[in-house]
């Protein structure tokens, strides 16, 4: 009787572990990171340093972004003429135009922040256990 319980418990286990396989390959990454690296040609050639990483689109900045955020909706978004700054708990996706089309740029918030504070401000709030504030003394902490 026990032996028929565990082969139950396995197959359920293996059916269980088919399914989530099955989801991953067919939906791709769980993440707007894996979102814009399976929708977008990358354009390493377009990259900023290691820490910034590009990819283009033939649609204007402003159907990129709706396109990502259709998806993934951001923590916090800023529109301007240079561009649309999306924040992500972790990731920033930064959308600029070019000549025809988008450069979509991929970062980590501990970069992307210091790097377009000059734009976005303060207009990106922040989430949970952010590390890219200071630490000083009235950091506002």
């Amino acid at each position: 009787m026990t032996y028929r319980r565990w082969f139950v418990v396995g197959v359920a286990v293996a059916v269980i572990g088919a399914l989530i396989a099955a989801f991953t390959i067919f939906y791709g990454n769980f993440s707007p990171r894996g979102y814009v690296e399976d929708n977008f040609s990358r354009a390493t050639g377009r990259d900023i340093g290691s820490n910034a990483i590009a990819y283009t689109s033939n649609k204007a900045p402003s159907d990129v972004s709706k396109q990502i955020t259709d998806t993934w909706k951001p923590a916090d978004q800023y529109v301007d003429g240079s561009g649309v700054y999306l924040r992500y708990d972790d990731d920033s996706v930064v959308i600029l135009p070019l000549a025809v089309g988008s450069v979509i740029l991929l970062e980590k918030m501990t970069t992307a922040y210091p790097r377009y504070h000059s734009v976005v401000g303060n207009s990106w709030g922040w989430g949970r256990g952010s590390t890219v504030r200071g630490g000083g003394p009235g950091s506002g902490k």
